[in-house]
């Protein structure tokens, strides 16, 4: 389907993509602070979130899953920092 935008939805559309990959590392910050603070069940379901998240920044799967088996925020941090240098 073709639409037709007007310029400025098409203004709002292109600073979306072009701002997706700051938004995300901000939200890995963001999840990161959340799992300093969560337990139990929070805990579980913040890690799904951080799994998705930085699957979405290209992060290999076996580096993810050695994160999540690690369960440590601070290494966590770490390489979020790492993904902000980048």
């Amino acid at each position: 389907m073709d639409r037709q935008y007007s310029k400025h939805v098409q203004n709002k559309i292109k600073s979306f993509y072009d701002n997706r990959e700051a938004s995300g590392l901000q939200r890995l910050q963001e999840l990161v602070t959340e799992l300093y603070l969560a337990e139990g069940k929070k805990r579980a379901t913040t890690w799904g979130y951080i799994e998705k998240a930085l699957a979405k920044t290209g992060m290999k799967a076996d580096r993810i899953a050695h994160l999540r088996e690690k369960d440590d925020p601070q290494l966590l941090a770490k390489v979020v920092e790492e993904l902000i240098a980048k």
